[in-house]
């Protein structure tokens, strides 16, 4: 597993680039190693219409497989080499936590948890039921998760879905019970401009905005029993002005995490907040979602990311679960240890014999 490992974190995949990983996989995952023949499976490249490709490594031998293992390739910026170091019980791990086991291996470096640790333990997962005799799985690896899930919207297109995809995200080896919802908006602020020295002959869009943030903080929207509180953050703000001229307009993009108490009411508090002169354009988003979680011993949780899963509506059945930690995912201490790949691949595995009453 380590060795494959090395070389998928050694190809930078960072969103927009990942055509070339989905290539060096479509190859080396379906190829035989120094320990194992090559695998019972065909390949399928899909077409996402940006430049990027899907994969699919299919074991059903019809294209379709019932059970699907499903993560990313892209990761975000910048690429970040990885590193393979020896610890022992105690050592520090880059988030402050230390180790447990005798011994382990930490894996750092971009995508080591988000998400190319869900690749090798997906794909060591199906070697493992493909040496029990399973079939009807298959691998698929998605384009585009970081930036919109463009490469989960186009399977959804063209590609037929199936009984269960289980998405490997960091999950700390916990399934997801449920997950927030997204809503994005782009807003336009507009003021009046004028000399700095006279801001009485016009109105700032700055000034604006920050009554508008303002009055954003002051919100009480309701906690969801479940999700918790409705959170969001504000983005690609962009004011154009000379400091000694009072800006006419600033644009920006608002971000929520909704709960399920909360994902419908988002649009109008904007609408009741925003001062003269803005506009507000909802740009979509995901609504809040509960998953497939009934799996004896895997522990269960809540999570606030987002992920692939809403997007793949061709399936009956939606789960999440993968070996990491979203608190370092999109860091520079971004990391997992191999004992949480191994772990992962057992609980794997586990789940498709669960699903499959096997």
């Amino acid at each position: 597993m380590t060795g494959l490992f090395r070389e998928i974190l050694s190809v930078d995949s960072t969103t927009g680039t990942e055509r070339g990983m989905a290539a060096f996989l479509a190859g080396r995952l379906a190829a035989a190693s120094e320990d194992a023949p090559a695998p019972a499976c065909s390949v399928h490249l899909h077409e996402v219409g940006d430049g990027t490709q899907n994969l699919l490594l299919d074991w059903s031998g019809t294209g379709r497989p019932s059970f699907v293992f499903c993560t990313h390739m892209d990761t975000v910026p910048p690429y970040i080499a990885p590193a393979f170091t020896p610890v022992r019980a105690g050592d520090a791990l880059p988030d402050g936590t230390v180790v447990s086991a005798a011994e382990d291996l930490l894996v750092t470096g971009r995508g080591s948890c988000d998400a190319k640790g869900q690749i090798v333990a997906m794909y060591a997962a199906c070697r493992e039921l493909e040496r029990r005799g399973r079939t009807d799985f298959g691998l698929l690896l998605l384009a585009g998760e970081e930036t919109g899930s463009f490469g989960a919207k186009a399977w959804t297109r063209d590609c037929p879905g199936g009984a269960f995809v289980l998405v490997g995200e960091p999950t700390d080896n916990c399934l997801v019970s449920a997950s927030k919802g997204t809503k994005a908006f782009r807003v336009r602020i507009t003021g009046t401009p004028c000399h700095s020295g006279y801001p009485s002959h016009g109105e700032s869009a700055v000034d604006k905005f920050v009554d508008f943030v303002d009055r954003l903080r002051c919100v009480e929207f309701p906690f969801d029993p479940v999700l918790g509180k409705t959170t969001w953050n504000i983005g690609d703000l962009h004011s154009d002005n000379p400091q000694n001229i009072l800006s006419p307009e600033i644009v920006f993009r608002l971000y929520f995490r909704t709960t399920f108490l909360t994902d419908e009411a988002v649009l109008a508090v904007l609408e009741g907040i925003s001062p003269e002169g803005t506009d507000v354009d909802a740009l979509g988003g995901d609504t809040p979602l509960r998953y497939w979680s009934d799996a004896d011993g895997i522990p269960c949780k809540s999570v606030s990311f987002g992920s692939d899963a809403p997007r793949l509506t061709g399936f009956e059945r939606r789960a999440i679960c993968g070996p990491g930690s979203i608190l370092v995912a999109h860091t520079d201490r971004e990391y997992v240890l191999l004992s949480d790949l191994e772990k992962a691949v057992d609980q794997y595995v586990r789940i498709f014999e669960k699903i499959n009453n096997l």
